[in-house]
C-alpha cells in the first residue's frame, strides 16, 4: 500500500525494480537517478545538464518547440507516474527537475560563442540558481506547489522556478557585459 500525501513521500520508497521496469517511472525518474535516497531533485537536476548541451545547437524556434513538448510530456508522464505510485509529487519523480534546469540555462543560448570555461560557469551558475529557487519556493512558487495538483502541479513550481533562475542568470549576464 501507497501512503499519499506530501509528508509521507520520502517515508515510503518505490522498489527499485517497480521504476526500472516501467517506461513510465524509468523517464519520470530519471532513467533511475530519482531513486537516490539523499538529494534526489539535486540529482535530477544534474540530468538537465546533458540535455542542454544537447539542445543547445538548435535554433531558438526549435529549442523553443522542443522545451514546449518536453514540457507538455512532462505534464503527462510526472502525473502519470504519481498517480500510479499512489503518491503526489513523490521526491523521485525528477522530470520536472530536468526540464526546470533547461528553463534555467535558457540565458546561456545567446552567448554559445563564449569560451568553453565561461559556458561552464554560466551552466554552473544555472544549476545553482534553480536549485535555490526550487529549494526556497519563494511566492508564486511555493504558492503553486500548494495549489495545483497533478502533473501540471509537479511540473509548473520547477518551470517557474526555471524563469525565476533565467531572469536572474540573464541579468548576471548583462551585468558582467
Amino acid at each position: 500500500m501507497n501512503p499519499s500525501g506530501k509528508s509521507a513521500r520520502n517515508a515510503w520508497r518505490p522498489k527499485a525494480s517497480l521504476i526500472l521496469r516501467s517506461p513510465v517511472h524509468l523517464l519520470a525518474f530519471g532513467f533511475g537517478i530519482g531513486l537516490m535516497p539523499k538529494g534526489p531533485g539535486t540529482a535530477g537536476t544534474l540530468v538537465g545538464i546533458p540535455l542542454f548541451l544537447a539542445m543547445m545547437g538548435l535554433s531558438l524556434p526549435w529549442f523553443g518547440l522542443l522545451l514546449l513538448v518536453l514540457t507538455l510530456f512532462g505534464c503527462w508522464l510526472c502525473g502519470a507516474s504519481a498517480q500510479r505510485l499512489g503518491v503526489h509529487d513523490y521526491g523521485g519523480i525528477v522530470f520536472d527537475e530536468i526540464v526546470g534546469y533547461v528553463v534555467a540555462a535558457v540565458p546561456l543560448l545567446p552567448v554559445l560563442a563564449l569560451n568553453r570555461h565561461d559556458l561552464v560557469a554560466g551552466m554552473a551558475a544555472a544549476f545553482v540558481l534553480f536549485r535555490i529557487f526550487d529549494i526556497w519556493k519563494p511566492w508564486p512558487i511555493g504558492w503553486l506547489d500548494a495549489r495545483l495538483h497533478g502533473g501540471v502541479g509537479i511540473m509548473v513550481d520547477d518551470l517557474v522556478a526555471g524563469l525565476f533562475a533565467a531572469a536572474v542568470l540573464a541579468a548576471g549576464l548583462v551585468a558582467i557585459g
